[in-house]
């Protein structure tokens, strides 16, 4: 038995966007399916990730978008983030708003 994943939408254009950056469809498709799991996750409390600076080095962070725990520090009046193949959350431990490059995540625990 086969297992197929179907992919639309918002998890759709991450996949090319990731696959196009990296020049890898296979990375595309695991990295999308990675950043749902984050945001569904930061949706309901605080998730625990690693991203890959631009300079190379990790960077190890707990974030959320949870409505009560981010919006006191949610203005609500800019542009999504997604606009620019970026995900924003509220970084817990910095205290401030921080998003990062889409084919940038390395793990999600």
């Amino acid at each position: 038995m086969r297992n197929i994943t179907v992919i639309n939408g918002a998890t759709a254009v991450k996949e090319n966007v990731i696959a196009n950056r990296t020049n890898s469809t296979e990375i595309g498709l695991v990295k999308a399916m990675m950043i749902e799991n984050l945001k569904e996750k930061m949706k309901h409390g605080v998730a625990h990730s690693v991203f890959r600076k631009k300079n190379g080095e990790l960077r190890e962070c707990w974030g959320t978008t949870q409505p009560a725990l981010a919006s006191a520090m949610t203005n609500g009046r800019g542009e999504s983030r997604e606009l620019y193949a970026t995900t924003a959350f509220y970084d817990v431990t910095k205290g401030a708003w921080r998003s990062f490059r889409w084919e940038s995540l390395v793990q999600v625990f």
